[in-house]
């Protein structure tokens, strides 16, 4: 079974966020297989189903960004998931929009999600999907800048992203890492 998380923060509030586009990328994945979020358990809205036959548990942690570990950890442990079989889908300021990149391990380079997941999972070695959001422009503050929501001339590119999100994490299930590196790097 494989695990694709998503990072963000729930509610109305954070939804078109840029640091929600994890959020947004695990929506688009589970429209496109007909997985339904419909469990709340683990702190975190959960979605069973299969993806190119391979049975996977998608997750929307309900924590807020900061405490996302707290979420992963046990539902890894409930349903019996290797770290290998988990992946990892968040923003990342130090890419362009519209850029993604595949990474099979790292420190959290200042991401307070990924903090959480390492502190929670033990360790850093876990497959991620990091998908660019850009720095701010000057003088916007990153805090005010991933909290910021999409405005209307970045649609495009944004469901352009998630679109190569939505291929690159069904390609996740049963692709072999290196091959999927190489496809999408």
């Amino acid at each position: 079974m494989k695990c694709i998380v998503g990072l963000g923060n729930p509610g109305k509030k954070y939804e078109m966020t840029r640091h929600n586009v994890g959020f947004l990328a695990i929506d688009r994945l589970a429209d496109k297989h007909g997985i339904k979020l419909d469990e709340a358990k683990f702190k975190a809205l959960i979605g069973t189903g299969r993806i190119n036959g391979e049975r996977v548990v998608l997750v929307k942690p309900l924590t807020y960004m900061n405490l996302s570990g707290e979420s992963v950890r046990p539902i890894l442990d409930y349903y019996k998931i290797e770290i290998d079989d988990l992946l990892v889908i968040y923003d990342d300021l130090d890419m362009v929009p519209g850029k993604l990149r595949f990474r099979p391990k790292g420190s959290a380079g200042g991401h307070n999600g990924i903090k959480s997941l390492i502190q929670h999972l033990g360790t850093q070695d876990f497959k991620r999907l990091k998908l660019g959001i850009g720095r701010p422009p000057h003088p916007i503050k990153v805090v005010d800048w991933v909290l910021m929501n999409y405005r209307k001339e970045d649609m495009p590119e944004l469901n352009d992203t998630l679109d190569q999100a939505v291929s690159a994490a069904t390609d996740f299930v049963d692709t072999e890492w290196i091959a999927l590196m190489n496809r999408y790097n």
